[in-house]
């Protein structure tokens, strides 16, 4: 049961930044189902700059397992393909798993994207840097931005789902924090454009992403990067949060 609180949120009003009191009630959670084992899951494969770091699942399916550019020393977890086209040793064949996965995360996609009523809509006109977000439903109707550091503030059974209906993008060395306990298996992104996490930037929260998922040079990622397209990283730090108690893989 969700339970209302408030936290001091910034608001546009008048095209300027005043400090409110808003009382804010998180939604009900995501079900990522299977996909929520994978710290990083990929329809048309995971491209990458040597040496990131993954801490957690990876998968591609239907791509063949060529696609899939990662070296085994940069996982701590498995690495899932569906077939032996150029699979390294530590890889596993899952072709009938990765199926299931691939579709949970279409289902948790639609499940994020058809909620209604949101709590806040086009915050920031776009924009949510500097802002501390309250557990809720966000709206945006075209691109997101974050220039500035945002924090997510709330408990740690708090629900924030962010919906956004163009490109998402973090500028470089930006840092996405999480504050009252917040956690950021919680945190849902929601994103019908690419997303692109600037270079040494920090991001919190599990993305579902309709196209690419893009994480620069040196950026960090707390969370999961659920793909319907391409993942790219560059010398990128991902580490899944706790998992959702969903199912473990079987090559």
């Amino acid at each position: 049961m969700n339970i209302s609180k408030k936290i001091l949120l910034p608001l546009i009003i008048g095209g300027l930044f005043s400090g409110s009191t808003i009382a804010a009630s998180g939604p009900s959670p995501i079900n990522l189902r299977s996909a929520g084992s994978f710290a990083v899951l990929s329809q048309s494969g995971i491209t990458d700059v040597y040496r990131s770091a993954i801490v957690g699942d990876v998968g591609t399916s239907p791509i063949t397992g060529a696609a899939l550019l990662l070296e085994c020393d940069e996982v701590t977890g498995n690495i899932y393909t569906v077939d032996a086209a150029g699979p390294l040793p530590c890889y596993a064949i899952a072709p009938s798993s990765l199926s299931v996965a691939i579709n949970d995360m279409g289902f948790a996609y639609e499940n994020a994207a058809g909620r209604t009523s949101p709590d806040f809509t086009e915050l920031g006109a776009g924009e949510i840097g500097g802002l501390t977000l309250a557990p809720g439903l966000y709206k945006w109707s075209s691109d997101l931005n974050i220039s500035t550091d945002v924090t997510f503030s709330g408990g740690p059974n708090d629900v924030w789902i962010m919906q956004v209906s163009g490109e998402l993008t973090e500028a470089s060395a930006v840092k996405v924090t999480l504050a009252g306990g917040a956690l950021a298996k919680n945190i849902i992104w929601q994103v019908a454009g690419s997303v692109t996490i600037g270079t040494h930037a920090h991001f919190e929260g599990v993305i579902l992403g309709k196209t690419l998922i893009a994480v620069n040079t040196g950026a960090s990622v707390n969370g999961r990067l659920l793909a319907q397209k391409a993942v790219t990283l560059q010398k990128s730090n991902i580490t899944a949060p706790d998992n959702l108690g969903l199912i473990e893989l079987n090559p």
